[in-house]
């Protein structure tokens, strides 16, 4: 067993007081279901396994949704509550509407988990394990899921367009972001490197193709080669929604090859490329991964952890969803 794994197995097992701030003082742990649910890890990973073999982008879909929910009102769900009465939906927002997908194969998971253990898997910890199992199906590290959040009864459309990092961010901006979450500089850095899969939009980099700086001149900082075959298919007006690869090199692996296109300047979103061109810490943490694969992989899975502790609802706080769609009816 490589040795990254079991030093995230025991940065998950340490006492909830030093590894989590729950709301509702309860704690999370891996160990959360195996009374109530037994096979709830595993119907959660074969259910994942049969959706990235179908379409291996869907990996990247599910890795998303959890870092879109964390961010917005901690990990609880919300990003996966359709509109209601009462609820506006976060898939409305700027970073999740037409991209934010992968929402079927947790209705999948979750109707397999309620026909083998009824109202007990939270919705929230269902993103948590899936973003786990979709990062080792690629080829990425794993780590053992703190479990036990609940689920919330609302949503925040503000809260998903105002704290989620935004690919035309300053680097200064994204760093304020994850420190609101209590995240710091190593967190942005190893988290980003999720980037060496999924897509972006057209509509996600333009600006740096054609008016960085607003003054109808490209982003120089972006490798000109590069920024040559992008704009090809991602034309000054029109295309919005055609898709390019967020790490060439490897597009459906899970590697440090994201790191090595930002030391030649290919970054494709400018939420990337900053990492290596605005600030020395990060420029350094860029370059380590790079040139040393395994360091990422276990920065990787310590962030993930740390993210998956972000404000979880526990004890008698939320509910667990029957539907992760709504709100059970009282």
């Amino acid at each position: 067993m490589p040795h990254y794994i079991i030093v995230f197995a025991v940065l998950a097992l340490v006492p909830c007081s030093l590894s989590s701030k729950t709301v509702g003082g309860g704690c999370l742990y891996p160990q959360f279901y195996d009374r109530s649910c037994p096979n709830a890890q595993e119907i959660v990973k074969n259910v994942v396994a049969k959706a990235v073999e179908k379409e291996p982008r869907m990996a990247a879909s599910l890795l998303r949704l959890h870092f879109h929910d964390c961010f917005v009102k901690g990990c609880d769900a919300s990003v996966l509550l359709d509109s209601s009465e009462s609820i506006i939906s976060e898939k409305r927002s700027n970073p999740n509407r037409n991209s934010a997908r992968g929402f079927d194969v947790i209705d999948k998971i979750k109707a397999a988990l309620e026909k083998e253990c009824p109202q007990t898997v939270s919705c929230a910890d269902i993103l948590a394990l899936a973003a786990r199992d979709s990062t080792v199906l690629i080829g990425g590290p794993s780590w053992e899921v703190p479990l036990g959040r609940r689920d919330s009864k609302g949503a925040s459309l503000s809260g998903s367009n105002n704290n989620i990092p935004a690919p035309n961010n300053t680097f200064q901006t994204i760093l304020t972001k994850f420190k609101l979450q209590g995240l710091d500089i190593v967190d942005l850095v190893a988290l980003s490197g999720s980037h060496t899969i999924g897509n972006a939009r057209c509509t996600s980099f333009r600006q740096r193709l054609y008016h960085q700086s607003g003054n109808a001149q490209p982003d120089y900082t972006l490798d000109q080669a590069y920024a040559s075959q992008l704009r090809a298919n991602c034309p000054r007006s029109g295309g919005d929604q055609n898709l390019f690869v967020l790490d060439f090199v490897s597009p459906i692996k899970f590697d440090n090859s994201y790191f090595k296109n930002l030391l030649a300047n290919k970054g494709l979103l400018n939420s990337d490329q900053v990492l290596f061109t605005k600030n020395g810490v990060s420029s350094e943490l860029v370059k380590a991964y790079a040139y040393n694969q395994e360091l990422f992989f276990e920065h990787f899975a310590k962030s993930m952890v740390k993210m998956g502790n972000i404000s979880p609802l526990t004890g008698k706080k939320g509910e667990i969803r029957m539907n992760c769609r709504k709100v059970n009816i009282a």
